[in-house]
C-alpha cells in the first residue's frame, strides 16, 4: 500500500495527462521497470523492495529522510 500512494498522482483534479508522484524517486524506478517489460505486480514488489533498502539504511544510519526531488 505505501507503494501504490507513493506512485499514484498526486492530483484530484487532473488537467493534462502528466503524472505528478507523490514520490518522484520511487515513480521513476517504477517507469524504469515497467519499461524494461515487467508486469505491473512484478514492478509493485521492486518498488516495494527498494523501499524496504531505503529504510533499513535510514535506521542503520540514524539519519532522516531527505526527498531531494
Amino acid at each position: 500500500m505505501a507503494v501504490k500512494c507513493a506512485i499514484r498522482d498526486c492530483r484530484k483534479q487532473k488537467t493534462t495527462d502528466e503524472i505528478i508522484p507523490r514520490n518522484k524517486r520511487l515513480r521513476a524506478f517504477y517507469d524504469k521497470k515497467r519499461a524494461e517489460g515487467k508486469p505491473y505486480k512484478v514492478a509493485l514488489i521492486a518498488c516495494a523492495n527498494k523501499l524496504l533498502h531505503w529504510i533499513y539504511a535510514l535506521l542503520k544510519n540514524k539519519t532522516t529522510f531527505q526527498d531531494l526531488a
